[in-house]
């Protein structure tokens, strides 16, 4: 990734649009930026919430509060705990996020 055209700037999450994202269970809610090819975004996962679709968009992946479970589609499972990170490459291993308690991360993809 490279990452260029972006000038220095601060970001108060509080103040970016919250989006709304039905899971199969549970909601996710997206604060976004975006910067050229690059998103960054503030995610938080309600309470029983299960991803709708594998995804196979690559992700730096930094979990701030609660637990979240991944889901590779060949069967390997991992859980996240704050101070906890995952990155996975574009097209490289689809996976899906579950999470039984909530959780908020910080994702750039």
């Amino acid at each position: 990734m490279k990452m260029s055209n972006i000038p220095f700037g601060t970001t108060d999450w509080s103040e970016v649009e919250r989006t709304e994202h039905a899971g199969d269970t549970g909601m996710a809610y997206w604060r976004t930026r975006q910067f050229g090819d690059l998103r960054v975004r503030m995610v938080e996962y309600t309470a029983g919430y299960l991803a709708d679709h594998w995804c196979s968009k690559g992700h730096i992946l930094f979990c701030l509060e609660g637990e979240l479970h991944t889901e590779l589609e060949d069967g390997r499972r991992f859980v996240l705990t704050p101070g906890m990170s995952y990155q996975v490459a574009d097209q490289a291993e689809p996976h899906r996020s579950s999470t039984a308690t909530g959780a908020k991360l910080f994702i750039v993809d």
